[in-house]
Parts: C-alpha cells; structure tokens; sequence
C-alpha cells in the first residue's frame, strides 16, 4: 500500500511518518519545507516537494498516484480569526484536493478541527450540527462539505477527522505544553497562564497519530470521526498533570492571561 501525506514535515506529520513507517507500508511525505533528516530512521519515505497553495499540474501523479492520502497541511495557525484561512487555505485546498480526486485518489483521511462546532459547550458528538465562530472552523468546515460533495460523484472514501487538543515534543512554542515545557528546562521559578478553570480535551500526539494511521486500515471507518481523548479535564488539573508526569518543579502564576474569546469555557469530545 502506497499512502501519501501532506504536511509530513509539521509537528503531526512526522509522528505520523514514524506510525506508517512501523506498519510496513510505502510512504510518500508531501512538504513545502522538506527536512531530510526527519526521515532519517524511517525506511520506506520518499520525499516529494510540493506547494498546495501553488500545486503543480497532474498533482495525483506528482505525488506518485498514492492508494490514500493523509491531508494535515494547513497554514495561517494559530491565529484562528485570520481571514487567511477562507481567503487562501480554504480555495487552495479545495482545488487540491479535487483535482486528486478527479485524477484518481480513491481514498482521503483529511483533518479538521473541533473548532467546526463552534460555541457549544459540553460533550460535542460527530452527529452534532456545525456552526463554526471563527475563519478557521469556517474555512475547515466548508472545505469538509465541499468534500462531501465531491465524494457523491466520484468514487473516493473520505473520513473527516476533527482534531481537539494535542500536545507533545516538537509542537509549536506558543503551545500551552511547549511553553510549559520550556520554561522549565529554562530554569523559571514561576509559569505564567490562565485562570485554568477552562475544560478542555487533550491528547498526546502519539496517541494521535495512531488514531489517523489506524482509519487508513479501517474499511469500517465513520464519515467523521472525534480525534479525541473523550475525557474532559480543566487546563490547570492538565498542567497539574503534566509537573506530576514529568517530575516537573515550577510555580503555577494563575490568572495571568485572560481566557481565549475563540471557544466555549468547557467542552470536549465524544468518540
């Protein structure tokens, strides 16, 4: 089985490069920036440069006609309330992604992002009606039923996967867990955040990873699925979690940043 994978050299992708390389199965890795030492243990990636908001023509064959792909790419992040993400990334994506689909791509596993449920707070299921609140869930939600659409008449298997929140090595410095981290290895005597009373879902990238690799294999797999840990736990109980995993010593500052606008003060996902 050949499976291709946008975004391979981002912090998701080379997680998942290492889970698809562990079942033994032939990998394209798609990437505008390629990072040839990212694949240096993996033993069946062959690396393909390619730009998905300047594609080129007969995109299916310049990826090597792969038997699936794996869509992670996605600019603009994390600035949510961007118009970048309807502006560029949403039209982008669309022509990518159709123009695989119309040249032969028979089988699609492509992310979006519990944003899509907008400003509903609880146990958010795949059943539950969408109504994205910023650029980025709009822009993710639209390119899922521009899919949707496609898939009604051609012959292409697609899974919409809806990320909540990951967290792990190699993420981006901004990210609650990276800072966290950060400040640690640095020495700080306090970490500044939240109030921490928000609910949140947060799952480790390799349990991530997993999760999309294993929809590859699953004839069975549901239209959408919750990428999800299913469990819901507040921001400071989490960062609790992580000094206690990790043996990590440092003073929690609480309250120093307000709460994020962009989402509901507690949520989380159903499997």
């Amino acid at each position: 089985m050949k499976i291709a994978v946008t975004g391979a050299s981002g912090f998701i992708g080379s997680y998942i490069l290492s889970e698809l390389d562990s079942r033994n199965v032939e990998i394209i890795a798609i990437s505008r920036t390629i990072k040839h030492n990212s694949s240096s243990d993996l033993k069946n990636v062959q690396w393909v440069n390619l730009d998905i908001l300047n594609p080129p023509k007969n995109c299916f064959k310049a990826i090597g006609e792969p038997d699936n792909l794996i869509n992670l790419a996605w600019g603009g992040l994390p600035n949510y309330r961007s118009n970048h993400h309807i502006d560029k990334e949403l039209p982008s994506h669309y022509n990518f992604l159709s123009n695989l689909i119309n040249e032969g791509l028979k089988s699609l596993i492509s992310v979006g992002t519990c944003f899509e449920y907008g400003m509903q707070s609880g146990a958010l299921a795949v059943n539950f009606k969408t109504n994205p609140d910023n650029p980025y869930g709009k822009a993710k939600d639209t390119l899922h039923n521009q899919l949707r659409e496609l898939s009604k008449i051609y012959p292409v298997k697609l899974t919409w996967a809806r990320l909540f929140y990951i967290y792990g090595i190699g993420q981006a410095e901004s990210s609650l867990y990276s800072a966290l981290r950060s400040a640690v290895i640095n020495g700080d005597k306090i970490f500044k955040m939240s109030g921490g009373k928000q609910i949140r879902d947060f799952m480790p990238v390799e349990k991530v990873a997993t999760e999309i690799v294993d929809l590859v294999f699953n004839e069975e797999a549901k239209d959408v699925v919750n990428i999800c840990s299913g469990m819901p736990i507040s921001v400071q109980k989490f960062v609790e979690q992580l000094l206690k995993e990790n043996n990590w010593n440092i003073e929690l500052a609480l309250g120093e940043y307000p709460y994020p606008d962009y989402e509901p003060h507690a949520f989380w996902g159903v499997k």
